[in-house]
């Protein structure tokens, strides 16, 4: 199984929904070879309950996924910030993350985002797995925290975005506070579009359609992390892409048309 542990469905977060990029979206991602993906929606984006209820009702569920048109399969999850400086990842059933983004309603807005003890705490009430999305970017402090603290991951997340601007440096980093911590690494492609998807994935020996069986095979190390070739021609022309729909929709085009060839 060919998943991508760190995926949005959205091209931005100030952009509304739509249910036609998304679909796009995970199309695109069926032809980059993906067979599942966890969808890591950014937890203050714009409509982010809308995203999840569109598709509980429009796509098949199974287990804790849910199974596009063309076979994917999509694990709910979010990205949330913290106050120190950082972002975690958080992945669940449908519930379960429509919940804890319910209940992070008061915390959505810079200057109020949870501290990390506070949303470590919240977390060990579900049963989810729980990351540290690329950890040594830029205006994180996540290598700041305490171990102890650190310990709280279930995963660090190896970021498509990070190693196209500096691989061998952001592997060593990762691998040494994996060591440290004794927690597993597996790849994102952090993609907003789909140009991304395919450039990093970890490579599953084994299926998985719950939250508990994903949690297994990682801890048991039965995974390959795969990376493409062109990553870093595949990132700079997601980012691209992604500035230039956002100038088309600034002014008042339908940037989903165009993607659509419609």
């Amino acid at each position: 199984m060919k998943i991508d542990f760190h995926t949005h469905g959205k091209l931005t977060k100030k952009i509304p929904f739509s249910s036609q990029y998304t679909d796009w979206l995970f199309e695109e991602a069926t032809k980059s070879g993906l067979d599942a993906i966890c969808l890591t929606e950014h937890f203050n984006t714009c409509g982010f309950a809308e995203i999840y209820e569109y598709i509980r009702q429009v796509y098949e569920k199974d287990g804790d996924y849910f199974i596009a048109p063309t076979g994917l399969h999509i694990f709910p999850g979010a990205e949330v910030d913290i106050a120190e400086g950082g972002h975690t990842l958080v992945i669940g059933d449908i519930d379960t993350i429509l919940e804890i983004n319910q209940r992070l309603e008061p915390y959505k807005e810079k200057g109020l985002y949870l501290s990390f003890e506070m949303w470590a705490r919240m977390v060990k009430e579900y049963s989810v797995l729980f990351g540290g999305a690329h950890p040594f970017r830029e205006g994180g402090h996540i290598p700041e925290l305490l171990q102890e603290q650190q310990e709280a991951f279930d995963f660090l997340d190896l970021n498509g975005k990070d190693m196209a601007q500096g691989a061998e440096k952001n592997r060593a980093m990762i691998d040494e506070l994996s060591k440290k911590i004794q927690r597993p690494i597996v790849a994102g492609s952090d993609t907003h579009q789909s140009f991304q998807y395919g450039c990093i994935y970890n490579d599953f020996q084994n299926n998985c359609s719950t939250i508990g069986e994903l949690r297994r095979e990682m801890d048991a190390g039965c995974y390959e992390i795969a990376m493409s070739d062109y990553l870093s021609f595949q990132v700079r022309a997601a980012g691209c892409m992604k500035r230039s729909l956002k100038t088309i929709y600034a002014m008042g085009g339908d940037y989903v048309s165009i993607m659509l060839d419609e």
